[in-house]
C-alpha cells in the first residue's frame, strides 16, 4: 500500500469535529493510539529510513495491535509517501515480545487522543499529544485529501508534508518547552530523539 499524507496544526479542534459532521464525515475511532518505533541497537533500519512500528489503539470496544513496515519517505507534489505493509496482531503483548527476543529495542515511543473520520473518500484524524499543539492528520488519495481539507474548512496553506519532528521543534520554539509526545516524557523521562519520530 502507498501512504499519501498531509499534515497540519489544528487551531480549534472542537470547530474543526463540528464542521467534519456537519459535511457528513463518518466517525471511525475515538481513544488512544500509543506506538513503539523498533529498531536493532545498530540502528539498521533509521539508517535506511525504514520504520517498525506496533502500533497499538484503545477505546471501549477493546485493544487492538497492528505491525506496520514502512519503506523509506519520498515526496509527491507536495505530498509525503511512503510504500506501507500493515498487518493485524491480537493486542500487541505477544508481537513487542517477538521484537524483543529477536534483538529490536524501542527507539520511541509516541502516544496520543484521536479522533478519525471518513470524509471525501479520506481519512482525518485530529491528533492530542501529552504535551504539544493538536495536528490534524488526512491520509488518502490527493484528490480526496485536497476535498476532505475543503469540506473541513481548513486553510490549504496551514497543511505540509513535514514530519511529526519539524512539528515538534516549531512548537518549542514558539512555545519556549519541550514538547512531550509519550507519556514518560510528559513525566520528564526524555529518553528518545525527537528525530526517531
Amino acid at each position: 500500500m502507498r501512504e499519501v499524507e498531509l499534515k497540519a496544526v489544528a487551531a480549534d479542534p472542537a470547530t474543526l469535529r463540528g464542521r467534519l459532521l456537519a459535511a457528513g464525515a463518518r466517525e471511525l475511532f475515538r481513544g488512544t493510539l500509543s506506538d513503539c518505533r523498533y529498531d536493532l541497537p545498530s540502528r539498521d533500519l533509521l539508517a535506511k529510513d525504514h520504520v517498525l512500528r506496533l502500533r497499538v489503539s484503545e477505546d471501549a470496544a477493546g485493544r487492538h495491535a497492528v505491525l506496520d513496515w514502512k519503506g523509506p519517505t519520498g515526496y509527491d507534489t507536495g505530498y509525503k509517501v511512503r510504500d506501507e505493509i500493515s498487518t493485524p496482531c491480537g493486542d500487541g503483548a505477544a508481537m513487542a515480545d517477538i521484537l524483543e527476543r529477536m534483538g529490536y529495542v524501542v527507539i520511541r515511543e509516541i502516544d496520543r487522543d484521536i479522533e478519525t473520520y471518513e470524509v471525501a473518500g479520506a481519512s482525518l484524524r485530529i491528533e492530542r499529544y501529552p504535551r504539544m499543539d493538536v495536528l490534524v492528520e488526512v491520509e488518502g488519495a490527493p484528490e480526496a485529501i485536497e476535498a476532505a481539507i475543503t469540506l473541513a474548512g481548513l486553510s490549504r496553506s496551514d497543511f505540509s508534508s513535514e514530519r511529526l519532528p519539524e512539528f515538534i521543534l516549531r512548537y518549542e520554539a514558539r512555545m519556549g518547552e519541550r514538547a512531550a509526545i509519550c507519556r514518560s516524557e510528559l513525566a520528564g523521562e526524555y529518553r528518545y530523539s525527537t528525530f526517531d519520530a
